[in-house]
């Protein structure tokens, strides 16, 4: 993979990221949750987690391409 490539997959997953967290946080809002419940929801969802491991291997992936 090359950097642009590198750089558009993070961009993509960053989005989705935010975009899912933001659904997250409407309907928590919408449901009248505690702030605390929704931070907990958002911390343990495991499709956050897995979105959070790929951009963190995308970044030691770019790193690693920026030094060779």
């Amino acid at each position: 993979m090359d950097q642009q490539d590198l750089k558009l997959s993070k961009k993509l997953i960053s989005s989705y990221k935010k975009r899912l967290e933001k659904e997250i946080l409407d309907k928590s809002k919408k449901l009248r949750m505690p702030q605390n419940k929704f931070e907990e929801i958002i911390n343990n969802n495991n499709e956050l987690l897995n979105l959070k491991k790929a951009l963190d291997q995308l970044e030691k992936e770019s790193e690693s391409q920026t030094k060779v």
